[in-house]
């Protein structure tokens, strides 16, 4: 009986759903949404199943280094041991509220459940030993770029690329943000509620204004897509610097945009509420991600001003003729480093060389969508990334093509960094505590 009650619990269900982000590259924050709607888990229960995923993910590098010096070879163990271990390890050194006691009685239990005796006792021994002889001092390292690595569980071409771009002490002030728990940010969808009613709405949570921009609260205390507010369009979920690209736009009511890579529609939906006679055209090259832009779209009852289509956004041009749309907005896809808080898995999948090879796709769609843009119209671009050769890197080879096209300083509401010399707008992880985000604006002369 002991055993089916186990196995659903938050440290069962997060070993489980480690060894599938692990082990089959699944994304983190979906897998753990489906797992607190299937099991219908209670609040504290889905916080620490949300704080165990996260917080073993994001320390990942951290944990490992520890648990080589009690284990001789890790890669011989199976995955779920290994996930077991460090969500142990990371339960002892980051969570202080939960005794050693309870995290070795049910670390143990979950050894018994899943493997057999000897798990079990190879378990027990290595925390045991970790107990007695405590964690390695990580400020021991000696080179300092494994040890910035180690210490902020990002792999050392990040951190080397970070450092080039932006000076140490900048490297050093994201890397220490990036493991911070995400800030959950909802756009308020001005079209049905206002501020005021969504805090009569949601009585559980807190809600507070976004330094980012006024269009987006912070909301503490709970799991948004559960409530009515979000089923019935109110709100979406959105990062603050996402809103920002669409912001910068500043769309006009009869405008016709084009969507250039909408999926799954956040902006599209965005876009569509400053529209009345207007229309915004959303592309992706997928069915059933058609078939999500037109779900959030009747969801935010925005469906009369959005025209979703399966199309590749490097094919525009045959399907619309030059000079088509007033603005054009390109949310290009990318490496993602900018969402490391959200999806802390992205720093260790992806390498430099994915970040030169994506450049050559934003270019290449940037090129292909230009001629569709009416003259004196706004193509804005961006990326939820920080490195330079997906950002200004690709817009400087892209206007060097064009000479048809000039950059403008990239404007929001809240006046962002309004005091840089820089025309394109970088929003680091540490800024606001909101995403990575770039947005370029250029206008076609």
């Amino acid at each position: 009986m002991m055993s089916n009650k186990i196995k659903h619990t938050p440290r069962y269900l997060a070993v489980q759903l480690l060894e599938k982000v692990s082990q089959q590259g699944s994304y983190s924050n979906l897998s753990l949404n489906q797992t607190i709607q299937k099991e219908q888990l209670s609040k504290p229960d889905s916080n620490l199943l949300t704080n165990l995923v996260y917080g073993v993910i994001q320390h990942r590098l951290t944990l490992e280094y520890w648990l080589t010096g009690f284990v001789k070879n890790p890669k011989k163990m199976a995955p779920w041991v290994k996930e077991l271990l460090l969500s142990a390890i990371y339960q002892m050194e980051y969570l202080d509220k939960i005794p050693n006691r309870a995290i070795f009685n049910e670390s143990i239990e979950i050894a018994k459940v899943k493997g057999h005796v000897g798990t079990r006792k190879f378990v027990t021994g290595v925390l045991h030993a970790i107990e007695r002889q405590g964690l390695a001092d990580l400020s021991q390292i000696s080179d300092p770029l494994k040890r910035l690595s180690i210490q902020s569980s990002t792999p050392v071409w990040l951190v080397q690329e970070l450092t080039k771009q932006v000076g140490a002490k900048k490297a050093q002030s994201i890397l220490a943000t990036i493991n911070q728990a995400p800030v959950q940010a909802i756009r308020i969808n001005q079209k049905l509620t206002t501020k005021a009613a969504l805090e009569a709405a949601l009585p559980d949570f807190q809600l507070e204004a976004s330094p980012v921009t006024p269009l987006a609260l912070r909301a503490q205390g709970g799991f948004i897509p559960a409530t009515q507010a979000f089923q019935t369009g109110e709100v979406f979920v959105q990062d603050e610097s996402a809103m920002l690209a669409v912001e910068s736009m500043q769309v006009q009511a009869d405008d016709q945009v084009l969507d250039a890579c909408a999926a799954p529609g956040g902006k599209t939906t965005q876009i569509a509420m400053s529209l009345t006679t207007g229309r915004v055209t959303a592309l992706d090259i997928h069915a059933h991600k058609v078939k999500l832009i037109e779900a959030n779209a009747k969801r935010a009852q925005v469906q009369d001003q959005v025209h979703a289509l399966q199309l590749d956004a490097r094919k525009v041009q045959d399907k619309f003729p030059a000079a088509s749309f007033d603005k054009i907005l390109v949310d290009a896809p990318c490496s993602g480093i900018g969402l490391l808080r959200r999806k802390p898995e992205i720093k260790y999948t992806k390498k430099l060389q994915d970040s030169e090879n994506l450049a050559k796709i934003q270019k290449d769609i940037l090129d292909r969508v230009a001629p569709t843009l009416k003259p004196g119209g706004v193509l804005t671009y961006s990326t939820c990334t920080i490195l330079n050769q997906e950002n200004q890197g690709v817009i400087d080879a892209f206007l060097k093509d064009h000479p048809d096209f000039e950059q403008v300083k990239t404007q929001t509401q809240n006046q962002l960094k309004a005091d840089r010399d820089e025309l394109g707008l970088t929003i680091y992880p540490d800024d606001y505590l909101s995403d990575g985000f770039f947005i370029a604006t250029l206008r076609k002369k």
